[in-house]
């Protein structure tokens, strides 16, 4: 089973920087590297992947930052998402938000570890709602 997914920088950033195998995060990440998740993104989100995972507090080479981002164009669906109206806690959410919005027909999540940050919706998730998703799936 296929799945869509738009994945917040701090789901990145958390599987990076984690030492365990069996975080949400970075089984999201494999599921990801893997084609069980398809990532979907936009250029204003790529943007911020590549600033952040580039900050210098966090170490990650450029050759993995490279890697990563390869991935994510090349398998993932590029998405430019009309502009919503909505008005977000913290404004540099809105391009994961309105990026889903324009897959939810097909059933696209976005995956935050700032739950709180978006709408109640059902298809704002955790990592490890995600996982239990795809597990029922």
């Amino acid at each position: 089973m296929i799945c869509y997914a738009v994945i917040d920088t701090n789901v990145l950033v958390s599987a990076l920087l984690s030492s365990k195998d069996d975080a949400a995060t970075v089984q999201v990440l494999g599921k990801m590297l893997n084609g069980e998740i398809i990532p979907v993104y936009s250029n204003v989100i790529t943007k911020e992947y590549r600033e952040v995972l580039s900050r210098n507090k966090f170490g990650f080479s450029a050759g993995m930052i490279d890697y990563l981002l390869s991935a994510i164009e090349k398998y993932g669906i590029l998405v430019s998402p009309l502009p919503s109206g909505i008005v977000l806690p913290d404004m540099k959410d809105l391009p994961f938000y309105e990026v889903v919005l324009e897959k939810r027909d097909d059933g696209a999540y976005l995956v935050t570890g700032n739950i709180k940050h978006f709408p109640k919706e059902p298809f704002v998730v955790t990592p490890r709602e995600l996982l239990d998703i795809l597990d029922k799936k």
